[in-house]
């Protein structure tokens, strides 16, 4: 069983940037598809960006231009780093890992995630 650990949440005003990270249990890390999901409180998780194995992104529309998701295969890391953040990205942020990038419903096993808020 894969595990994911997250970190790098926090609160922060509008505008101002955070850089999340989550570490990947297991040796197979760079055959993963990655992706970044997110769930506000009373609304169903959804998913924010995703890389490919092979590097490429790809992002909703709301974080688009703001969020920037890479991977570093050799530490078993994927990062998202969020800037211009707004209240509506107040979430707990969690990461996930496929054979491809798909939406939340089609993965098992998730980690404790990480809290964002944007207030101020």
């Amino acid at each position: 069983q894969v595990q994911f650990v997250e970190s790098g949440g926090g609160l922060v005003q509008p505008g101002e940037s955070l850089r999340l990270n989550c570490i990947v249990s297991g040796n197979t890390f760079n055959t993963y598809a990655m992706a970044w999901f997110r769930q506000a409180t009373g609304n169903e998780r959804e998913l924010v960006a995703g890389i490919t194995k092979d590097g490429i992104a790809n992002y909703i529309d709301a974080v688009k231009g703001r969020f920037t998701i890479s991977r570093d295969n050799s530490k078993n890391l994927v990062s998202l780093q969020m800037n211009g953040l707004k209240p509506e990205d107040t979430a707990v942020y969690y990461c996930n890992a496929g054979i491809s990038i798909g939406q939340p419903h089609e993965y098992v096993f998730w980690g404790q995630g990480t809290q964002v808020i944007v207030a101020g």
